[in-house]
């Protein structure tokens, strides 16, 4: 890829499993968790007696090993190193296939070493890695740790570390690491232990490489993962009975076949993107997939089902949020739409409970990783809700799902429900009302035009799944209704040349329609196709170097609706004119961070969110190119 990503995913398994590499060198500066503490990991290879840093910074010794090239594709990442004649390769690899539930939520990460001699001599080698308690603490030295070698199989030695305390699920937040669990550090052939330094407890696990090649595994055991409304839930790949040793022995016996997979599924997505939206486009989902992964956590509880609970992350920590779970859901109608109703149930859950006051949909359900009722503006207040912004959200999830391929059974559980959001759509939706949006740090807006399109779709939605699950009758009354309330639309927010409004009541004001979008996947046909063309060229009038405004009241913008907004496209080579300048906004951006969403399209600075699972919605000209969710 030719993107200098702003930040490299090496260890992606869930919120509080996350380590990358913010600099673009791997041996410049230490490993950190997504929220920019320190995660340490340090990588030694000794050549013929020498030591030499291949991963951590300078305070972790060793001569630093000179990078040759790093590339990334949609779950490893590949350095090459040279030092002393010894060309080393290191290879991270987290398979999270989104398709395989067992996979995507096992917490083991690989990290596969290769060398070869340049100068044509034999050479002594061995490898060493050292990961500091950090990894199991929110911070480090915040309280003793308790360390113990542990076999996992013929071959495979490992070494856990945890806090002595061990608060399980007690600590909720947004800029937190997780302070409970163990975490494993693993080798195969090789041995492993501990030391401090400086009062600080390293794991280790070292290895010789004989034979020119060594495979280590990072590993995590949470116990429990998700408290939901006070009942403690494990992780997915618990469902079983497995033990983490035997999750760790399966995955090193898995490693050839799962890199073969790895292989075909980030060619396939290479291809794809490339056709859908060039190189730029293929660039920017390449360096995604890994981030939207790890912004969730897949339980499973006995009476709901499967849950897919996503973290805000650094936008308040809430979990489950609907109107994150909306944005992201694009890679996942492509590649398992049945997560997208594990992001509803949890929503469906809490609606239906006494706790729950209101006629329209929560805005979330708890604060990552506690879910258990909604926090964002403590719940109580009407005025500080998303009333249309949520109710739209659900339905046009729920039908999108459906249209993918998920099973009917949980709109059919759930139907009076979402009938109940339908028609308060109908009532409220039209003129919206003073309230925010998703968009809520632009604060309160009334006759808000792109809500308004939300009630619509949303509305459409119901028709779908009625369509769906037999009441055609039903159906047809939903559908005329959306089609009616479109043409109010366009009257009511036309600016007079072919585009349309901020808001029903300011004439001379733009902003991205991301939500009329869904007229053109599902097909519904609510919207003309001159309408779409002339609003998206209008855009193009407003674009700044690092991209397209939302909306007249400033220069900010979101990557993820600006590519919601790019499927209006008339063709790839429109789509990937109007990506161009957000592919630039990463390439270029000083902060070394995750993907972050919301940014100034002038200066390319961003604002707090990152590593955000809506950087699932960059998937959505993809998931137009296939057709998935057509009617």
């Amino acid at each position: 890829m030719k993107l200098r990503a702003p930040a490299v995913p090496l260890i992606t398994v869930d919120p509080y499993f996350s380590v990358w590499s913010c600099r673009d060198t791997l041996n410049e500066a230490a490993t950190c968790h997504w929220t920019g503490h320190c995660n340490t990991i340090n990588g030694m290879l000794w050549i013929d007696g020498e030591q030499y840093r291949f991963m951590g910074g300078e305070e972790a010794g060793g001569i630093p090993m000179r990078q040759i090239s790093m590339e990334i594709t949609a779950l490893a990442t590949q350095y090459v190193f040279e030092a002393h004649g010894v060309r080393l390769t290191a290879r991270f690899f987290t398979p999270v296939f989104a398709d395989d539930l067992l996979l995507c939520s096992r917490p083991v990460s690989y990290l596969a070493l290769r060398t070869e001699a340049l100068d044509g001599n034999a050479h002594a080698l061995r490898a060493e890695l050292s990961a500091s308690e950090e990894l199991c603490l929110d911070t480090a030295r915040q309280e003793p740790v308790t360390v113990e070698t542990v076999s996992c199989g013929s071959g495979i030695e490992a070494v856990k570390i945890g806090g002595t305390t061990q608060p399980i699920l007690k600590n909720a937040g947004d800029d937190t690491r997780i302070d409970w669990g163990y975490f494993y550090l693993c080798v195969q052939n090789g041995k492993a232990g501990w030391r401090k330094v400086k009062g600080e407890t390293f794991v280790t696990a070292e290895a010789a490489l004989s034979d020119g090649s060594a495979l280590f595994a990072f590993a995590y055991d949470d116990i429990d993962s998700i408290e939901y409304f006070k009942k403690p839930l494990k992780a997915y790949w618990k469902r079983s009975g497995k033990t983490i040793e035997e999750a760790i022995a399966d995955a090193f016996a898995e490693y050839p076949a799962l890199c073969a997979r790895e292989r075909e599924f980030s060619q396939t997505l290479t291809r794809k993107a490339t056709e859908a939206g060039g190189e730029i486009y293929a660039d920017m989902l390449t360096l995604a997939y890994r981030q939207v992964m790890a912004a969730h956590k897949l339980v499973e509880d006995e009476q709901d089902g499967l849950l897919y609970i996503s973290k805000e992350c650094l936008s308040n920590g809430c979990a489950a949020t609907a109107d994150v779970s909306y944005p992201s859901m694009p890679m996942y109608l492509l590649y398992n739409p049945e997560l997208v109703n594990g992001m509803l149930r949890p929503i469906l859950h809490y609606a239906k409970s006494a706790d729950w006051p209101f006629e329209f949909a929560p805005h979330d359900v708890g604060c990552y990783p506690q879910v258990n009722g909604q926090v964002y503006c403590a719940h109580s207040d009407p005025s500080h809700q998303m009333p249309i912004e949520e109710c739209g959200n659900m339905l046009v999830m729920a039908a999108a799902a459906v249209t993918a391929g998920a099973g009917t059974e949980l709109f059919a559980e759930n139907r009076a429900l979402f009938a109940q959001w339908a028609d308060y759509l109908i009532a409220h939706g039209e003129d919206p009302a003073d309230q925010i949006c998703t968009d809520d740090f632009f604060r309160h807006l009334a006759h808000n035009c792109n809500l308004g399109l939300k009630a619509i779709m949303g509305i459409a939605s119901m028709a779908i799944l009625l369509t769906r699950t037999g009441d055609s009758e039903a159906a047809a009354r939903y559908r005329d209704t959306a089609r009616t309330m479109a043409r109010s639309w366009v009257s009511r927010a036309a600016k007079g040349d072919g585009s349309f409004r901020l808001a029903f009541d300011q004439p001379d004001t733009f902003s991205l329609k991301y939500n009329i979008v869904w007229d053109k996947l599902f097909g519904t046909g609510l919207f003309t196709e001159q309408e779409l063309a002339d609003e998206f060229a209008s855009y193009h009038q407003y674009t700044n170097r690092y991209g397209t405004p939302l909306d007249s009241r400033g220069s900010t913008s979101k990557s993820d609706w600006q590519a919601w907004t790019g499927v209006l496209a008339k063709d790839s080579a429109e789509f990937e004119a109007f990506m161009t300048p957000v592919w630039r906004y990463f390439n270029e951006m000083e902060s070394r961070v995750p993907m972050a969403d919301w940014y100034s399209t002038k200066t390319a600075k961003y604002f707090y969110m990152m590593h955000r699972s809506v950087q699932g919605g960059l998937f959505i000209r993809l998931l137009a190119q296939e057709g998935t969710c057509r009617i």
